[in-house]
C-alpha cells in the first residue's frame, strides 16, 4: 500500500521502525504492518547482523499506533504511552538482516482511553513472538508529559 507512516504515527524518522501498513479491518479490530530489517534501521546491531528481539515490543507498539490512527478516522496522531507488556514470547535471538516480519495487532479490550491488544510477529508464517500489550491515548497526553 505505501501509506505515509510520517502521518500515521507520531514519530519521526528513524524512530518510525516499521515500513507499511499491509491491512486493516475495523469490524476486527486489527491491523497488520510490515518491518524490513536492514543495516539503515535504528537499532540496527553490524555485529550481529540484525536487531534484538527486544525491539519486537516496540514493532508492536507502532503497529498498535497506526491502528489508533485508523480507528480515529484517520485523524492527526495523539501521542499514546505504553502501560506495560505482559507474556512477551519470543522464539528467535534476532531479527534478522533481509528478512521482513509481519506484525498482527487486535484490539481485546477498552475503555476509551486504555485499551488492550493481543500482538504477534510471523516469520514466514510461523509465529515468532507474542505479547498483551496495554496502552493509553488521551486528548492531553501533551498536557501530561508538560508537567
Amino acid at each position: 500500500m505505501n501509506y505515509d507512516l510520517t502521518k500515521i504515527l507520531p514519530h519521526k524518522p528513524p524512530m518510525i521502525l516499521i515500513d507499511d501498513v499491509l491491512e486493516y479491518d475495523l469490524d476486527e479490530k486489527t491491523l497488520t504492518s510490515v518491518v524490513n530489517i536492514t543495516e539503515d534501521k535504528l537499532f540496527f546491531d553490524k555485529t550481529q547482523n540484525g536487531i534484538t528481539p527486544l525491539a519486537g515490543i516496540e514493532f508492536m507498539a507502532q503497529t498498535i499506533g497506526c491502528y489508533a490512527y485508523f480507528k480515529s478516522n484517520c485523524r492527526p496522531p495523539k501521542i499514546g504511552f505504553l502501560l506495560g507488556s505482559r507474556l512477551y514470547n519470543n522464539a528467535i535471538s534476532l531479527f534478522e538482516c533481509g528478512k521482513s516480519y509481519i506484525v498482527k495487532v487486535k484490539e481485546i479490550f477498552t475503555d476509551s482511553q486504555i485499551v488492550a491488544f493481543d500482538c504477534i510477529i510471523y516469520d514466514e508464517g510461523d509465529e515468532i513472538a507474542s505479547a498483551a500489550i496495554n496502552v493509553y491515548q488521551s486528548d492531553d497526553a501533551l498536557e501530561l508529559i508538560n508537567e
